[in-house]
């Protein structure tokens, strides 16, 4: 009976109610950190443009033009053009389509792949858990950049296997930390209650503890979004990520590398600040979503 109180009380909300009430949270995390406001504004400028800068690049991206070598910023090329005369600005608006795909899809199936197993080493333990959690701490052992290069290499470079390789790489940063908070609420006294009415264990996990476990996973999703851009810049830098003509600024800092000793700064320069302040957006999305969802920091 009071389970169907408190449900009827959840839908009785008025939305503009609910509206209201989840809007102040999120303005509360804005005073909490102003610079967050910043954050989701870069995030939201790099979405807008994987979704639409086919549509307003001023030079196809992926087109060499001779004629156009190595031109320094201008009216005409705003950012200037790189060493087979494709214009730089183009393909830096052009490559979050890329950069920012990679790192969505990689995040969420390594949240996909260590959330469940998370939950089930913290839960049920026994040897199955002991297994799961030294195989994540192997991983975890090697550097993330070398063992992906090397993993890469393997497989062979393409969109779709670094997305793979990368959520098998992160996938334990969500495994420890599921597992973490699946082990502190498995003791709880709301679940031991559940467990003396007679509710099974896979009910509860999904029931009881899923909901509680997983906001801090998703207020990590944001930092390692970031992160997944800079491994793919990284790789495709060392010649195993996304190959050239594809826009994407890891491989455009790697062809301009060869021409900024002599000069020719901006092959380099425009494609690495992009990078920089789109892991920066992503971080401090982070610490604003970790603000909304924990009601311990509010």
């Amino acid at each position: 009976m009071a389970d169907v109180t408190i449900k009827a009380r959840r839908y009785s909300v008025p939305p503009a109610a609910w509206l209201r009430e989840h809007l102040g949270v999120v303005a509360y995390a804005l005073r909490q950190n102003p610079l967050s406001g910043l954050g989701f504004l870069i995030v939201g400028v790099m979405v807008f443009l994987a979704i639409f800068s086919p549509w307003m690049t001023p030079y196809p991206p992926e087109t060499a033009n001779p004629l156009a070598y190595l031109k320094p910023p201008s009216a005409a090329h705003w950012f200037g053009t790189d060493s087979s005369g494709m214009d730089v600005f183009s393909r830096v608006i052009a490559a979050p389509r890329m950069d920012i795909t990679i790192g969505v899809c990689a995040t969420l199936l390594a949240l996909a792949i260590g959330a469940p197993l998370g939950v089930i080493s913290g839960f049920f333990g026994g040897i199955g858990a002991e297994i799961i959690s030294r195989t994540a701490d192997i991983l975890q052992s090697f550097p993330v950049f070398i063992l992906a290069m090397a993993l890469v290499a393997v497989t062979g470079p393409s969109p779709a296997t670094i997305i793979v390789v990368l959520a098998f790489l992160t996938s334990p940063i969500y495994l420890r930390l599921m597992r973490t908070q699946t082990y502190a609420l498995r003791e709880a006294p709301f679940v031991e209650a559940a467990r003396v009415i007679g509710n099974t264990r896979l009910k509860i996990v999904v029931k009881h503890i899923l909901p509680l476990a997983v906001p801090p996973a998703i207020g990590q999703l944001s930092v390692n979004v970031g992160f997944a851009i800079l491994i793919t810049a990284g790789l495709s830098f060392v010649g195993a990520g996304v190959r050239v003509p594809t826009p994407e600024w890891g491989s455009m800092i790697s062809v301009g590398s060869s021409t900024i000793m002599t000069g020719q700064w901006w092959t380099t320069l425009f494609p690495g600040l992009a990078i920089v302040v789109t892991v920066l957006g992503f971080s401090l999305v982070g610490d604003a979503v970790d603000i909304i969802l924990d009601p311990r920091r509010r």
